[in-house]
């Protein structure tokens, strides 16, 4: 029993616990024990109703597994692909790659590129991931743009993968919810007749053990467990707001005349106040359906109080978040200003801004990239 795995997300099988993760009925793992084929070919209960009726079913997943599970990297033979978000990247770059990666080459694949405005330069997008890579002490050979979801962009990185898979095993890894195990889905695709093998949703932790694909070399692509971070957006919200927040098609950027002492509030989860600077334009890149509201900073904190929940959603109402934290921030040149997994506002040079989320997660400020 031990050997029978969920294909879905790589939990051992067992029938004793229902809260916890691998759990299959008694008489339908029974019924796979007594026959090979369908031992090698079973997704546990909370992977089958995740899949055919977006039903979710929490269980208990420990971090530290997870960790152990990366930290055996160092002593293989191995490529590691380190999948990030584009849209939450320096919360989705795993920082301490560095002690897991040991001799191996590490190479980074930005996910959601068809996201980005179609005047996007791959060019400037891959030399910022590279510089804020480099930051953290992450020296990746290459780095790839693709959309898991649409399946694009994925020839380039499916030859070098094909390439590299003939010497070594290819570790997929990342934080939880970066589409790591769609990216996988949409290779597995295109490099053979297997559709959607690997269980995939907007819910963090989806993934719970390795899952390993055999190649007809005799090496493997492995999926590994996302890592849960508290400094992503997405842990902290339920899979309806996480839904609402997730761009689907390309982000269409909507331009606001702000001048000192106007606020913008991205729904109830980011906020900018206008401090010091000319009337200028403030241009906001977010999902087309998150509300976007302007108003006067001396009335700001007020609106929120009273509306977050309601007009100003997600969050929905009662959903325990943090509450918002801000933090200045001065444009010297034409910058993004972020917030981690709900988008981007491009901000002209020489403006003082203060941008808030939920503790502060997920702020950042980077060269506009647009």
């Amino acid at each position: 029993m031990d050997d029978i795995i969920c294909i879905g997300c790589g939990a051992k099988l067992q029938s004793d616990d229902p809260k916890e993760a691998g759990y299959l009925p008694a008489s339908r793992l029974k019924k796979a024990l007594e026959s090979e084929a369908e031992a090698n070919d079973l997704y546990c209960q909370r992977c089958f109703r995740l899949r055919h009726y977006n039903e979710i079913m929490p269980v208990d997943v420990d971090n530290d597994d997870f960790l152990a599970l990366l930290n055996s990297l160092a002593e293989k033979k191995a490529l590691i692909v380190n999948v990030v978000d584009l849209f939450d990247f320096t919360n989705s770059l795993l920082s301490s790659m560095k002690r897991f990666v040991g001799d191996n080459e590490l190479i980074l694949v930005g996910n959601k590129f068809d996201l980005f405005p179609l005047n996007s330069r791959e060019s400037k997008i891959k030399d910022w991931m590279r510089q804020e890579a480099n930051r953290v002490g992450l020296f990746p050979k290459k780095i790839f743009l693709v959309s898991a979801a649409k399946k694009k962009n994925l020839t380039d990185l499916i030859a070098y993968l094909d390439k590299k898979s003939r010497n070594e095993d290819v570790y997929f890894v990342g934080m939880t919810n970066v589409g790591k195990s769609t990216l996988l889905n949409a290779i597995i695709d295109q490099m053979g007749d297997i559709k959607n093998l690997i269980t995939t949703s907007r819910f963090p932790g989806t993934t719970l053990d390795r899952i390993e694909i055999p190649l007809e070399n005799g090496h493997f692509l492995v999926d590994t467990p996302g890592i849960m971070s508290e400094n992503q957006l997405a842990t902290h919200l339920n899979p309806q707001d996480l839904a609402a927040i997730s761009p689907q098609k390309p982000l269409k950027p909507a331009t606001y005349q702000l001048k000192p002492g106007n606020t913008l509030f991205l729904a109830g989860l980011g906020r900018i106040d206008y401090l010091k600077g000319e009337p200028t334009s403030f241009t906001v890149y977010v999902a087309r359906d998150l509300y976007v509201h302007r108003t006067k900073t001396e009335n700001a904190d007020e609106f929120y109080q009273k509306h977050v929940g309601d007009l100003l959603t997600p969050p929905s109402e009662g959903e325990n978040l943090p509450a918002l934290k801000g933090q200045e921030m001065h444009t010297t040149y034409k910058s993004d200003v972020l917030f981690g997994g709900i988008g981007f506002i491009t901000v002209p040079a020489d403006c003082l801004v203060k941008i808030y989320t939920p503790d502060k997660i997920g702020l950042g400020i980077r060269r506009a990239l647009i």
